[in-house]
Order: structure tokens, then C-alpha cells, then sequence
């Protein structure tokens, strides 16, 4: 009766403290209301990549970011490349910036590389898109999906007396020490269907 006792009490306490570990890194909601999300999960980068390290088999890494930005400026080795938005080579004059257009294809790669009960940790450039996106699988039926709220680049550093006023070398996963590399995988890339045939 006690051993009974004894196991019950432990098998309780190691998931209490399971649930726990689960939700510790869990990062508080952050203040930009674009980078939140319905399914108000968030995480920063650097708790991302402990959390895929511990558990590689279960926490999925996603880069929503377009193809250009993931081969051009680096990736998380480990992260699967499924864009939201593609870059279109036209300037908004009054936006300031490239126009970016919907992936008409997003959901649908997305269902073909992850089950709803995947525990997905999604990135972009600044948390923003990844936001966009999390919310597109929630859509879906997805539950377990994070916004790395840092994302790849990191947040602007606001500092005026800082020598890197304006760039994004405050956080983010390139900046956190976490693995990043140019080197491509091609089983993670983001291609059509028909340009993978060809």
C-alpha cells in the first residue's frame, strides 16, 4: 500500500514538473500587438534552441521568412524554410520598402510537414510574420505553436547613445549565440512541388 502510495505521489510529481518545464521558457506576451498571436504562445530565440536541443524529436523550428532572406542572410540549421509572404522585387514608395505577397501554398506545406500536434516554433525576421503565421495554423487546428517573438534578426537597438542605434543586434537568434550557418540542407528548403520535379 505505501509503494502504491509512493509511486503515485512520484509519477504525480513528474507531471507537475514536466508541465512545468514546459511552459518555463514560455516568454511574457510581448508589447508590439503585431507580434501577437490567438494562440498567445511566445518564446525568445535562445529558449527556442534549448528547447529543440532537449528535445529534437519533438520541437519543430519553422523560418517563414522568404527564400531569399533564409539562403541569403542564414538560417537555423535545423530550421524547415516554408515562406509566408514571397518577396516581389517592387518598391512601395510610400511604404518605404518592398512589397511582399501572399504564399498561396503556406498552408498547405505546412500541413504536409507537421501534425496539429506538433509543438512548432516559428520564426521570421522580427517575430512579426512568424506572428502572421501562427495564427495561419491556428486556423488550421494546430495547438502547440510558439512565436519566437525575437525571431532571426532581433529587435532594433533604440539606444541613442549607442554606436548601433537602428540595428537589430539585440537579441534574435543570430545574435543569441544559438547555431545559425549559410550552409543549405535541401530537405528543408521551401521550392513549388514543380521546380522539386525538375
Amino acid at each position: 500500500m505505501i509503494v502504491k502510495r509512493l509511486v503515485v505521489l512520484l509519477v504525480g510529481f513528474m507531471l507537475v514538473i514536466s508541465a512545468f518545464a514546459s511552459h518555463a521558457a514560455q516568454a511574457p506576451e510581448p508589447q508590439n500587438p503585431k507580434k501577437k498571436t490567438t494562440l498567445q504562445k511566445y518564446i525568445i530565440a535562445v529558449d527556442a534552441y534549448e528547447s529543440w536541443k532537449a528535445t529534437p524529436e519533438k520541437v519543430k523550428i519553422l523560418d517563414v521568412r522568404t527564400p531569399e532572406e533564409y539562403f541569403f542572410v542564414g538560417h537555423a540549421p535545423m530550421a524547415r524554410n516554408i515562406p509566408l509572404l514571397f518577396w516581389t522585387g517592387k518598391w512601395n514608395q510610400e511604404g518605404k520598402k518592398y512589397d511582399l505577397k501572399r504564399n498561396p501554398d503556406f498552408e498547405e506545406q505546412v500541413k504536409k510537414y507537421y501534425k496539429p500536434t506538433d509543438t512548432v516554433m516559428v520564426m521570421c525576421r522580427t517575430g512579426e510574420r512568424a506572428a502572421e503565421a501562427v495564427n495561419a495554423m491556428a486556423k488550421l487546428g494546430f495547438t502547440d505553436v510558439y512565436n519566437i517573438v525575437d525571431s532571426f534578426d532581433g529587435d532594433l537597438i533604440t539606444d541613442p547613445d549607442s554606436y548601433y542605434i537602428g540595428k537589430r543586434m539585440k537579441n534574435g537568434w543570430r545574435n543569441s549565440g544559438s547555431p545559425w550557418t549559410y550552409d543549405i540542407d535541401t530537405t528543408l528548403i521551401y521550392a513549388p512541388e514543380e521546380q522539386k520535379a525538375k
